[in-house]
């Protein structure tokens, strides 16, 4: 195929080249050009291996009881508590039981929609930022479409994911089935197994899952953010074996809005 790069994951690539999920956003991260000065970049503080790093998400020194903006007429945000109907704490497990209720409302919310699509900012490891738009339509597919003058999008197509970049006319090609993406894509997410999530941390504000990747493809982690009332995903940070971390933020979400298969596909041409 014309132009198309095929390589495995390895601890360099990740560095250098690999996202939410996310472990192409790190690719961007590194090859987009940054965006206006960021205003609020959501900084982490660092925390001791295998812990969960508290994600600031607030401006420094407001607390989580402070008066919030008001949330944009464009959020669309599913409105209520998802329903686990069916939820029994298991006793073996390693989290609490209002954990394991937190991890079970998260899945449900993931397998309320099929479709969902939004804005994002992301902030690189050396603090660039950059910004765009994104769709998702489970199982599988997802695309990350970077605002000029940034002419990235990061595709995935149910099967692999490609890092587009249309300045050099070039795309890297990795298999879904070996990046983190595929928690986020599947048809049914299940975020409730101790095998998955190594930590939970749980704010007055947000719930913070830590999910490792140690394979022969894969070596770093990814924390995923939620918010605390919704259990809507709201950021997640990916950090690469170097601990360089990247940092994606999305907003205006809709979800269950039709999605045009097209966009998802990966083509050969630019």
């Amino acid at each position: 195929m014309p132009g198309v790069q095929i390589r495995r994951l390895t601890g360099k690539v990740l560095r250098a080249a690999v996202v939410v999920s996310a472990m192409p956003l790190v690719a961007a991260a590194q090859t987009a050009t940054p965006a206006a000065p960021p205003t609020a970049t959501p900084a982490v503080t660092p925390a001791p291996p295998g812990k969960v790093p508290f994600p600031r998400l607030r401006p420094a020194g407001q607390s989580a009881s402070a008066p919030r903006a008001a949330t944009p007429a464009a959020v669309a945000v599913k409105p209520a508590v998802p329903a686990t109907p069916a939820f029994v704490a298991n006793p073996n497990s390693k989290y609490s039981a209002d954990q394991q209720l937190a991890l079970a409302r998260i899945t449900a919310y993931f397998n309320s929609f099929r479709t969902m699509e939004g804005k994002f900012v992301q902030i690189g490891p050396t603090g660039e930022q950059s910004e765009g738009t994104f769709n998702l339509s489970r199982p599988g597919n997802i695309r990350f479409h970077y605002s000029p003058p940034s002419r990235l999008d990061v595709i995935a197509d149910g099967r692999s994911v490609a890092i587009r970049d249309g300045s050099t006319r070039t795309q890297d090609i990795y298999p879904l089935s070996k990046t983190p993406l595929r928690y986020l894509l599947a048809d049914q997410v299940d975020l409730t197994s101790d095998r998955l999530v190594d930590s939970v941390r749980e704010d007055p504000d947000l719930i913070s899952l830590l999910i490792i990747e140690k394979t022969p493809f894969v070596d770093g982690n990814v924390v995923l953010i939620f918010d605390r009332k919704t259990y809507a995903l709201r950021q997640w940070i990916v950090t690469d074996p170097q601990g360089l971390k990247t940092s994606v933020a999305i907003y205006n979400v809709a979800t269950d809005k039709p999605q045009d298969a097209r966009q998802f596909v990966i083509s050969s041409t630019f």
